[in-house]
């Protein structure tokens, strides 16, 4: 397992179902991580820095010989959608637990998979090719139109994004985005894309053999999301005819049977106010909300993965059951969002029925400011979408977390609004929460 935290830990639970031994490695930063114990064996990694560890692909190959095992899982973030490391892992003769190469690069280069998809007749947003400097970047949003998102090539969980009204505001960003872009994807190329008022972001579930079968497993629903990085999710989506729904999975799954895709992987939409789809991008991996999926159809995702990667043949689409919602909870000031550090004095996820909770952290763990800031994912389960609110309403009240910040307050605030409720959402619902929260903190200290 090339990766740490809740996917490992995940990736162990996996296995042992499968009988299959794990070998786990971490940087000296996890060497408290409570998936070491869980797995067969444990391997170090140098340093701490995510460059030095689980970046670090000569140290990552050198655990995987030392190992002996016949396969890599990647996880998600890291190295999960580096083309390059799957080809390295695959020329050893062991596993990539994912799709081939081909897949990870195709989808990996944002502006080309859109052309791909359009060519095979899935609806797209409107955008540019990829650019390479400012000018072409302000010519190619006179095409599209303002306002537009600038956006990386070889973006992702949000990073490499700027919101563009005009083109003083496209000037005077490109350069820090593409900055941006350079340092996480090692790619500086751009394209804009056209802004959408308040779109809902859909997203589509799908597992394919590489011989031109593949099966969607529904959607989930991700628009509650602050900076482009996911907060809630869920499944089924609410307020949207479920015909439609259908409709748009049905063709997500046979475009990607046509394309041969041979694992699974998630296809990203923007459904418009005037109810169009549009492919935003393509993950080919495991996505960190892969549980929402998992509690409404019976369907464990990771060993599916496995599967596939062993040349088993797809499953049956299983029916769609009940409603699952997830919250995450990061360690972070959730008014500036600013990750927040230290020792979990007390770590206590909540054990209740209805309630699933995937962490990679334990009580006493130091919490570092070299990985992500996620703690645990709260997945509620229900009949009804009342049901898993509720309960991960109370699973969130009943995660008792000491010795760094957290946002869990503003978690509870979202499950409890009434437009959140109504199942009135899109991807500006947290902006117009924290706004209206300002609001109404002047009016009280007026």
């Amino acid at each position: 397992m090339a990766n740490r935290g809740a996917i490992a830990r995940r990736i162990v639970r996996a296995c042992d179902g499968l009988g299959l031994e794990t070998v786990a490695v971490y940087s000296e930063a996890d060497r408290d991580a409570p998936h070491l114990a869980e797995a067969t064996q444990s391997l170090p990694l140098p340093g701490v820095r995510a460059e030095e560890s689980y970046l670090n692909r000569e140290a990552l190959m050198a655990a995987l010989k030392t190992s002996g095992a016949d396969a890599l899982h990647p996880g998600y973030g890291f190295l999960a959608e580096n083309a390059d490391f799957a080809e390295q892992v695959a020329e050893t003769g062991v596993a990539f637990i994912g799709p081939s190469p081909k897949w990870i690069r195709a989808m990996g280069d944002k502006a080309a998979a859109r052309g791909l998809l359009a060519d095979k007749g899935f609806p797209v947003l409107q955008a540019s090719a990829a650019l390479d400097d400012r000018e072409a970047a302000l010519e190619a949003a006179e095409r599209v139109g303002y306002p537009v998102m600038l956006k990386a090539v070889g973006g992702g969980g949000g990073i490499g994004m700027r919101v563009c009204a005009n083109p003083d505001e496209l000037t005077a960003g490109f350069g820090q985005t593409q900055l941006m872009a350079e340092r996480a994807f090692s790619d500086a190329r751009l394209y804009v894309e056209l802004l959408l008022d308040r779109p809902r972001h859909i997203e589509v579930q799908l597992l394919g053999d590489g011989q031109g079968n593949a099966l969607h497993v529904y959607e989930r629903e991700c628009s509650i999301q602050r900076r482009h990085q996911k907060l809630v999710e869920e499944s089924p989506a609410p307020r949207i005819d479920r015909e439609t729904l259908i409709e748009m999975c049905d063709a997500a799954e046979r475009v990607v049977a046509e394309l041969g895709y041979d694992n699974v992987g998630t296809l990203e939409t923007l459904l418009s106010s005037a109810g169009r789809f549009g492919f935003l991008e393509m993950n080919t991996r495991i996505q960190v909300e892969h549980g929402v999926t998992e509690a409404v159809t019976g369907l464990d995702l990771v060993q599916t993965q496995i599967n596939l990667s062993q040349g088993e043949p797809l499953p049956k689409r299983p029916a769609l059951v009940g409603h699952a919602m997830e919250a995450r909870v990061y360690a972070e000031d959730s008014q500036r969002m600013v990750p927040s550090t230290g020792r979990l004095t007390v770590f206590r996820p909540p054990n209740m029925f209805g309630v699933r909770v995937e962490t990679g952290y334990q009580e006493g763990q130091l919490v570092t400011p070299y990985y992500d800031a996620l703690l645990a994912k709260i997945i509620g389960v229900g009949d009804t979408r009342e049901q898993a609110i509720g309960r991960v309403l109370v699973g969130l009240k009943g995660f008792m977390v000491k010795g760094v910040n957290t946002n869990i307050a503003l978690l509870q605030r979202v499950l409890q609004d009434d437009e959140f409720i109504a199942g009135t959402l899109d991807t500006g619902f947290i902006d117009r929460l924290l706004d209206k929260s300002t609001k109404e903190a002047k009016r009280g200290a007026n």
